[in-house]
């Protein structure tokens, strides 16, 4: 596996002739790898000649009241873990290689449901990024988990608006034995904080049951949520698919999660 830093690197490496360099999959992450990233590892690696991880936790996608500075960051495990997913390329820049001085251009999503209203800059860093490591990398498909739903729905309409030759596959969420979706988020929870966030896919699993009986989703999950409060509890609609989403905090960790009501997410 090449680790590489710079964005000419990047391009040297993978090279500017697409005809030759066979089918290239992209898992842009920002680190703290668990099952639910090498899911997509396996995925890129199983479909693709050429499999490249970004690995950059993205200042623009954070407010300034949020975990940036403290989000979990371990560069040592993630390059063992993506070599051992036999990842080819893992591209790690710095902040200044992506937002180079005077940087100022930027993608805004309109549409960008319960997840965006309640972090209002959020989507136009994960956008802009995104659209950066597409034109860097210029992947044949992109790879992202179900978990983060409503962020694959902005980046879909994102490529058909702006005509990218890119395929975006959203593969399952990936679950602790508990039934807790992976997420590197996960490991700020003491035992009984992670106790306690169980409340989360049983709340989702109470609403899916209530929806397939003709009753409202959104009452029985709110219903079932043992005491927490959510941030939101809704209903959405992405492209063809129906989602009953999430979004909560256990002490001070904020959570997302969801469950496909209708449809198919591919």
């Amino acid at each position: 596996m090449k680790i590489v830093r710079t964005i000419a690197e990047v391009r040297q490496l993978i090279g500017s002739d697409e005809r030759g360099r066979g089918r290239t999959g992209l898992v842009p992450t920002m680190g703290a790898f668990h099952d639910g990233h090498r899911s997509l590892f396996r995925a890129a690696r199983a479909e693709c000649d050429v499999a490249v991880v970004s690995l950059f936790v993205n200042p623009a996608q954070f407010s300034a009241n949020e975990d940036l500075d403290r989000y979990p960051r371990d560069e040592a495990r993630d390059v063992e873990l993506a070599a051992a997913e036999g990842i080819d390329v893992l591209f790690a820049p710095s902040a200044e290689e992506l937002y180079p001085a005077r940087f100022q251009t930027w993608v805004d999503p309109e549409r960008t449901g319960a997840e965006g209203a309640h972090r209002p800059d959020h989507f136009r860093g994960v956008a802009t990024v995104c659209l950066k490591l597409f034109n860097i990398v210029r992947p044949d498909v992109a790879y992202f988990g179900q978990k983060d739903a409503q962020q694959a729905a902005v980046l879909r309409q994102m490529v058909r608006d702006l005509n990218l030759e890119l395929e975006l596959r959203v593969l399952p969420t990936v679950r602790d034995i508990d039934g807790l979706a992976l997420s590197s988020r996960n490991a700020y929870l003491s035992s009984e904080e992670r106790g306690r966030a169980l409340a989360l896919p049983h709340a989702l699993t109470a609403g899916r049951a209530a929806y397939a009986q003709g009753s409202d989703p959104v009452a029985a999950s709110r219903a079932a949520l043992n005491g927490l409060d959510p941030d939101y509890v809704d209903v959405l609609e992405l492209d063809d698919v129906k989602v009953l989403a999430v979004a909560a905090r256990v002490g001070s960790t904020r959570l997302i999660d969801n469950v496909i009501l209708e449809g198919e997410l591919q």
